[in-house]
C-alpha cells in the first residue's frame, strides 16, 4: 500500500550543498533513486526511469523490492542492520516495465544532505549476470585525500559520462582515466564505480 509519507516536496529554495545534491541527482545520466527507511521510492531521476521504462507515478511510494527479480534481496531486519553499517554495494536484476530483467550493480548510502533521513542508490546497468545476494562494506576512519585530477574524473563520472567520454572531456588517455578511477576507488574504499559515485554525491566528498 502506498502512503503519502513516502513522497517529499522538493522546493526550489535549497541552497549550498543541498542544492548541489539535487542538481547532480536530477541531471546525472546514472540511474539514481532515493528510498525511505521502509525501502519505498521517495524520488527517482530520469536516468532510472529510462533504465526501467516506468513512469514516475508508478514508482513513488512503492517498495523497491517489488521490482527485484525473484523477490527481496534481504529481509526487513537485514535491511535495518545494513543501514546501521553505512555504505553498501551489491548486484541485482530489476524487472523493467516490459517484463525483462535488467542486471545492475548498485551502491547504497544513507544520507541526510537533503535534511531527511533517506538512502541514496546509484544503479549502473551491466551485461554481467547479477549475483543472487547483495554485497556490503563499510569504510571506517579517514579517507585519504584525492588529487585534483581524481576529483575532476569523479565529477564527470557522477554526471554519467563513460570512461572514453571523461577522457575526451579532460583530454586524457583512456588508460589514464582508468588509473585515476582505480586510485580513487582505492582511497575511498569503493568496490565499484557505482559506489564511488554514491559516495561523491551523498557525502559531498568530491563534488564540493
Amino acid at each position: 500500500m502506498r502512503t503519502a509519507q513516502a513522497t517529499i516536496d522538493i522546493t526550489s529554495d535549497e541552497t549550498g550543498w543541498a542544492a548541489l545534491f539535487w542538481e547532480a541527482f536530477r541531471r546525472s545520466k546514472n540511474a539514481m533513486i532515493l528510498l525511505d527507511a521502509e525501502r519505498r521510492y521517495v524520488d527517482v531521476n530520469r536516468a532510472y526511469l529510462a533504465l526501467l521504462g516506468y513512469p514516475k507515478e508508478r514508482l513513488i511510494g512503492r517498495p523497491v523490492y517489488e521490482l527485484v527479480a525473484d523477490g527481496p534481496l534481504m529481509s526487513a531486519e537485514e535491511w535495518r542492520a545494513l543501514l546501521r553499517r553505512g555504505e553498501f554495494t551489491g548486484a541485482a536484476e530489476l524487472v523493467s516495465a516490459g517484463g525483462g530483467r535488467v542486471p545492475v550493480e548498485f551502491a547504497g548510502h544513507p544520507e541526510i544532505v537533503t535534511g531527511r533521513q533517506l538512502v541514496l542508490f546509484v544503479a549502473m546497468a551491466t551485461t554481467r549476470p547479477a549475483r543472487s545476494k547483495s554485497g556490503e562494506i563499510t569504510f571506517p576512519g579517514e579517507r585519504p585525500a584525492l588529487s585534483r585530477r581524481e576529483v575532476d574524473v569523479i565529477r564527470l563520472l557522477a554526471d554519467g559520462l563513460t570512461g572514453p567520454e571523461v577522457a575526451e572531456e579532460l583530454q586524457l588517455a583512456h588508460n589514464t582515466v582508468r588509473t585515476h578511477v582505480r586510485n580513487a576507488m582505492g582511497k575511498s574504499g569503493a568496490r565499484s564505480r557505482a559506489q564511488l559515485v554514491a559516495l561523491a554525491l551523498a557525502e559531498g566528498l568530491y563534488l564540493n
